[in-house]
């Protein structure tokens, strides 16, 4: 069973994002603040929606997230844009974490991460699973559109899943 990498080589996604202009890096304890910043940024309004906006609850929850999963920084230009996280198990790839800030979204690069993802578990013959809030439609159909099927949900969330080619 080959290992899933976390950087995979490729020229250009169909999306739009040149892959010579994107990286990812492990995150430091130095970028806790800058990913709070950026799930602030791309979600607050989703959970605010839902549960309201408690910045005490959620810098506990980011807290115990940022110290618990592996978390990466992308960038693009040089520039940290955003991050995602990811946990392999013996059945799936699940996606935890991808936020992109708002400025830098609709550009292909949570699309040219997620299609690494989704190359790399192919080459482990895994699905890819991850939940998206049933209110954030922009998500849901961003995850559609690379292949992801809606296979449960709650009432809040969808659960998604992307069965290896």
């Amino acid at each position: 069973m080959a290992a899933i990498s976390w950087i995979k080589k490729s020229k250009k996604t169909t999306m739009g994002a040149n892959m010579k202009e994107l990286s990812i890096r492990k995150a430091q304890a130095t970028d806790s603040e800058f990913v709070f910043t950026v799930k602030k940024a791309a979600f607050r309004e989703y959970v605010e929606q839902i549960w309201g906006w408690d910045d005490t609850y959620q810098r506990d929850l980011h807290n115990r997230r940022f110290a618990s999963q592996d978390i990466r920084i992308i960038q693009f230009c040089g520039t940290d844009v955003g991050f995602l996280s990811r946990s392999n198990t013996s059945a799936s790839v699940k996606v935890d974490q991808l936020y992109i800030l708002p400025e830098y979204q609709g550009r292909g690069i949570g699309a040219a991460y997620m299609k690494r993802i989704i190359d790399d578990a192919n080459l482990e013959e895994k699905p890819v699973t991850l939940q998206v809030l049933k209110i954030n439609t922009r998500a849901t159909a961003f995850y559609q559109r690379l292949g992801f099927t809606i296979v449960d949900e709650n009432a809040t969330h969808f659960q998604m899943k992307r069965d290896p080619e």
